[in-house]
């Protein structure tokens, strides 16, 4: 019988969005393979699975599927047990709910700052403050939807803690970079705690020591290229 994976997942280990699927396929147990598919990769390929050549997406026996809040519910769907999402559809809808507001109000916003805190760029000091805006009015509205009791959604790990513990950790980096303060925290939501607690999972310390090991990978290449000859 013929156990190769159906499922790969391509992206590359340091993505917090790839991490978010990858979060999922390990905590659903499921064999997969990792393709890796940087950010300056962009050949045919990469275009015939994702469009704008963004990253993760998903490989499978019928093609290929982009956009990590897609992919996450098509597995959900697929294979739904053990399930990430609770059996009431109230429940579940919330759960969903969070998940969206993590990424579309809190790291998609903090994103606009990664080029300086992260990557060495230069932001203007008015887009600092139009993004410092933006987060001080959304932060507060996520401290209002999330439970973390003890999970993101309440008492069961479901899909919102996969993004919440990928994407937290880097809107409170990237804050603290720009602004000298974790907004997160100033804000009175402990993802320190949180991130410690969804931490102790089997799923969550693989992808911390994938993440670790790809980090390391990087700076090792980036030294080797600006090392004299």
């Amino acid at each position: 019988m013929n156990t190769a994976p159906q499922l790969t997942l391509c992206g590359f280990a340091i993505s917090n969005y790839y991490n978010k699927v990858k979060f999922v396929l390990l905590e659903k147990g499921l064999p997969f393979a990792e393709e890796h598919v940087g950010l300056g990769r962009k050949d045919e390929s990469v275009y015939a699975a994702s469009p704008l050549g963004k990253v993760p997406f998903l490989r499978t026996e019928r093609g290929a599927l982009c956009e990590s809040a897609v992919i996450v519910e098509y597995i959900e769907q697929r294979y739904p047990m053990p399930s990430l999402l609770p059996s009431d559809p109230w429940d579940a809808a919330k759960a969903r709910e969070l998940a969206q507001f993590i990424e579309l109000h809190l790291e998609l916003v903090a994103r606009e700052l990664y080029v300086e805190a992260f990557f060495g760029g230069t932001l203007s000091d008015s887009h600092k403050a139009r993004v410092r805006k933006l987060l001080d009015r959304n932060i507060p509205a996520f401290k209002r939807m999330a439970r973390f009791a003890p999970h993101a959604a309440g008492e069961a790990f479901t899909l919102a803690d996969c993004a919440a513990y990928v994407h937290l950790p880097v809107v409170a980096l990237a804050t603290k970079a720009i602004y000298g303060e974790d907004l997160l925290s100033a804000q009175g939501i402990d993802w320190k705690a949180y991130g410690k607690f969804v931490g102790q999972r089997a799923a969550a310390q693989r992808i911390e020591a994938d993440r670790k090991a790809e980090q390391a990978r990087a700076l090792a290449a980036a030294q080797a290229r600006v090392a004299p000859n």
